[in-house]
């Protein structure tokens, strides 16, 4: 779909090689995924300088998507996650904005409202969460130091949004995409996947609304659908991309036509002419790693009905992301943990390592530690230096 250009004596030529991705240009096709790091500051939510060092240190990436960032105080589901709602926030943003620029990078803010997957701790006035139906998500909601049996408690059933909801919701995404465009973000990406919100109104298991946000899937997908829309007044559709994942996620839930579904998703997100579209397949950080080849089978299905740029996510490899671009089964491959455990990973591809293994003891929370301080090959220095 894009040609790729990049030195033979590289390692991993095709993933390494510019890509055109809506109105900007990739310098490579290692993108980085969206990482829930759980550092924002409590309460306001913010990003402090240490965010801005962080996303920096990784801006050789061809693109980064930041950290899922709520477009509302209902969108948040998870402690010291950040938002990008408030005028304190877009500022603090700019400040990340500004160094991934100054170092050369591209940045895309991804907009999260997390639905079900939530609790009353973070809801405006000790509401509710809300979801397409109403909705008992399996597991726990992370509260941080919120409440004193935390850091883990069990999630409320969710009630099922009015038409005047879906309403106001529409105007939190614009909003807040408003909000991205001010804090220098290059782009948005729409969180539709992993079982958060707008992927509680695609899958079946969930959405047993009557209206016409229910029921046949091209009334699942509306909700999808109207958002892009509306983003689309304050971003350009050359600057937004959408992420969906048909199987995996926190809740429990699921769709019972995953191919049908997803298809018809990627068709619809094609017909919007949105830049692209990233797909996360099945594996161990989503669910549990069944069904990979089922679910790269289905990958090619939606990579086939969608015409913009494709992103494939899901535990890839160097060397299989590189042979998915050169078949022409994506453009380019989203790595999340190894991004976060090597700033400088594109360097690292094109040379086949080595690269550093990540700390999970250090994947949420905290500070500096497994964070800013993973060393880079330069002098074999600390990304710090």
């Amino acid at each position: 779909m894009n040609n790729v250009h990049s030195s033979s004596a590289e390692s991993h030529p095709a993933l390494l090689g510019e890509l055109a991705l809506g109105n900007i240009k990739l310098s490579n096709r290692l993108v980085m995924a969206p990482l829930t790091r759980s550092r924002s500051t409590a309460g306001e939510n913010e990003q402090t300088p240490l965010h801005a060092l962080y996303y920096a240190q990784r801006a050789s990436a061809g693109l980064i998507v930041s950290e899922a960032s709520q477009i509302s105080p209902q969108g948040q589901g998870y402690a010291w996650t950040p938002g990008i709602f408030s005028d304190e926030q877009v500022a603090h943003w700019r400040t990340v904005t500004d160094a991934v620029h100054n170092a050369g990078g591209r940045i895309f803010c991804q907009l999260w409202h997390v639905g079900a997957i939530s609790h009353q701790v973070f809801q405006p006035h000790g509401g509710l969460p809300v979801s397409s139906s109403d909705f008992q998500p399996e597991g726990e909601a992370f509260v941080g130091d919120l409440l004193p049996d935390g850091p883990t408690v069990p999630h409320p059933k969710a009630r099922a949004m009015t038409l005047d909801d879906i309403e106001n919701l529409k105007k939190d995404y614009s909003h807040a995409a408003k909000c991205a465009k001010e804090a220098g973000f290059d782009g948005v990406e729409l969180h539709a996947a992993n079982g958060y919100l707008l992927d509680q109104f695609i899958r079946s298991s969930v959405n047993k609304r009557e209206d016409q946000y229910g029921g046949a899937v091209e009334n699942r997908l509306r909700l999808m659908n109207e958002i892009i829309d509306v983003i689309s007044k304050e971003i350009p559709l050359g600057n937004i991309g959408v992420r969906l994942s048909p199987t995996g996620g926190p809740g429990g839930s699921y769709d019972d036509d995953p191919d049908t579904t997803y298809v018809a998703a990627a068709k619809a997100l094609s017909d919007k002419g949105v830049a692209y579209l990233h797909v996360v397949r099945p594996n161990n950080h989503t669910g549990d790693g069944s069904g990979v080849e089922q679910g790269n089978t289905l990958l090619t299905k939606m990579r086939h009905a969608f015409t913009g740029v494709f992103i494939a996510n899901g535990e890839f490899s160097p060397d299989e992301a590189n042979t998915w671009i050169e078949r022409g089964d994506t453009d380019a491959v989203s790595f999340g943990r190894s991004f976060l455990a090597n700033p400088d990973l594109p360097t690292r591809v094109a040379q086949n390592g080595p690269y550093n293994t990540p700390d999970e003891d250090t994947f949420y929370g905290g500070g500096a530690k497994g964070y800013v301080d993973y060393p880079t090959l330069v002098n074999n220095g600390s990304a710090l230096e």
